[in-house]
C-alpha cells in the first residue's frame, strides 16, 4: 500500500480524502498495525489503482501472521508466467507491467529480511523463466523479459546471501549475469557482477569481480556507475587497500553530483549522498580508520529510518567497530545495544553475525557494565525465534 500511495505521489491525507478514512487509521494500516476488511481493501484498492492486488493480499493478511503473509505474497498476486493464461502470446506491454511488479517487491527488502523474502523473489524468478520458455514474443520483448529476469535474480541472489545460503546466492547472481548479457543490458551485468563481488567479500577475493563490474558499465547512467565505484571501494576496502578504495568512492561521489537525461533504472533508486556517506564509513572503519569513519556514520545514522531495522543494525554495528578502534569502549557498546533491539525478529543472518564478531573484540573488556549487557542481549536474542509472527 504505501509503496502504491509514493509512487503515485499520494500523501497520507490525500489518500484520507480519496478514501474517506482517517489519516491515523491508514497509517495504521501501512504500517501492519491493523489488517483492513476486505471493504477498506477494496477502498483503498480502487483510489491507488492496484488493480484487486490489495484486495488479494489484504484477504491474506487478516487472516495469518507476517512470515505466512509474505510467503503467499506472490500466489495472491498475478505471478508473471499467469499473463500466458490467454495462449502463449505475450504482448508488448507486459514487460512493463512486470517492472512495475518488481519495483514494488523490491521495495519489500527495505522492510524484511531475506529469509522472509528469498521464497517471494525466487518464486518471481521461476515464473518469469516459465513464461520465457513457454510464451511468444517479439524479439525486442523478449530482450525486455531477460533484462527483468537479470533484475529477479539479483533481488533473489540478495535475498538468499541476506538469509544465509550463499550457494544459492551464487547460482542467483551467475543466473542474472547470463540473462543480462543476452538482454545486452550493461548497467544489470555490471550490477550481477557487482553482486557477486559483494558476496566474494566474505572469502576476500572480490577485487578482479568489483572492477569487472565498473568495466562492464562504464557508459552507465550517474546512479549506476555510483552504485558500482561504491562497491568496488568496498572490495578493496575488504582487501586492506586504502588508496583503491578513496579513489573509487571519490569516482562514487562524483558520479552523484553528476546530471544526466537518461533515467535511472529503479534498482538505484535508494543509492544517495546518504549511500555513499554510509559506504564510506563503512570502508574507513574496516581499513581502521576510525577518525574518518565516525563522523561519516554519525551523520548518516542520525537521519536513518528505524523502520528499515536490518539496515540500520548493520550501520550502527559499523559504527560501533569504528568506536572500539577509537578506544571508546563504553560508546561501542551502547551503539551495539541499539543495534541489538533494532534487529530483533528481523530476517536476517547479518546483524547477528556482525554483533557477535564485534562481542568478540570487546573479550579484554568483558567485566565493564555496557559489555556484560551486551551479552546478556544477544544471548538473550540468539535463544529467541529469530523470525516470530
Amino acid at each position: 500500500m504505501r509503496q502504491l500511495r509514493d509512487t503515485r505521489g499520494l500523501s497520507l491525507r490525500e489518500l484520507a480524502k480519496l478514501t474517506f478514512y482517517g489519516k491515523t487509521y491508514l497509517h495504521e494500516l501501512e504500517t501492519g498495525a491493523k489488517a483492513p476488511t476486505t471493504a477498506v481493501a477494496q477502498r483503498v484498492d480502487d483510489a491507488l489503482n492496484a488493480g484487486g492486488e490489495l484486495v488479494a493480499l489484504g484477504s491474506i493478511r487478516a487472516t495469518i501472521g507476517r512470515r505466512e503473509f509474505v510467503a503467499a505474497a506472490g500466489v495472491a498476486a498475478a505471478l508473471p508466467h499467469t499473463l500466458l493464461s490467454h495462449g502463449r502470446q505475450v504482448g508488448a506491454s507486459a514487460p512493463g507491467r512486470l517492472a512495475e511488479r518488481t519495483a514494488r517487491l523490491r521495495r519489500l527488502d527495505n522492510y524484511l529480511g531475506g529469509a522472509d523474502t528469498h521464497h517471494l523473489y525466487a518464486a518471481e524468478v521461476d515464473s518469469t523463466s516459465r513464461l520465457l520458455q513457454e510464451g511468444s514474443y517479439s524479439e525486442a520483448t523478449g530482450r525486455q523479459l531477460l533484462a527483468i529476469l537479470a533484475e529477479q535474480t539479483q533481488l533473489a541472489g540478495w535475498a538468499a546471501f541476506d538469509a544465509g545460503q550463499h550457494v544459492r546466492a551464487d547460482h542467483m547472481y551467475r543466473t542474472s549475469l547470463a540473462a543480462a548479457r543476452d538482454a545486452g543490458d550493461q548497467a544489470l551485468t555490471g550490477n550481477a557482477f557487482a553482486f557477486l563481488a559483494y558476496q566474494q567479500t566474505v572469502g576476500g577475493r572480490a577485487v578482479d569481480t568489483a572492477t569487472a563490474a565498473c568495466a562492464a558499465a562504464d557508459n552507465a547512467t550517474p546512479g549506476v556507475r555510483a552504485l558500482l565505484h561504491l562497491r568496488t571501494a568496498w572490495a578493496y576496502a575488504v582487501a586492506g587497500d586504502a588508496t583503491a578504495a578513496d579513489r573509487h568512492l571519490a569516482h562514487g561521489t562524483t558520479c552523484l553530483t553528476e546530471h544526466d537525461d537518461r533515467p535511472e533504472p529503479d534498482w538505484v533508486y535508494w543509492v544517495d549522498h546518504a549511500e555513499g556517506e554510509i559506504m564510506a564509513g563503512r570502508c574507513w572503519t574496516v581499513l581502521r580508520r576510525p577518525v574518518r569513519a565516525i563522523p561519516m556514520l554519525e551523520r548518516a545514522m542520525a537521519r536513518f529510518d528505524d523502520t528499515h531495522a536490518r539496515d540500520k543494525a548493520l550501520y550502527l554495528s559499523w559504527l560501533a567497530d569504528a568506536y572500539l578502534d577509537a578506544n571508546e569502549v563504553e560508546q561501542a557498546c551502547a551503539t551495539a545495544t541499539t543495534a541489538v533491539r533494532l534487529s530483533g525478529g528481523v530476517g536476517s543472518i547479518r546483524p547477528g553475525q556482525r554483533l557477535a564478531a564485534l562481542l568478540n573484540r570487546l573479550e579484554p573488556y568483558s567485566t565493564l557494565p555496557g559489555v556484560v549487557e551486551l551479552r546478556a542481549l544477544l544471548t538473550g536474542a540468539a535463544g529467541r525465534p529469530q523470525l516470530p509472527d
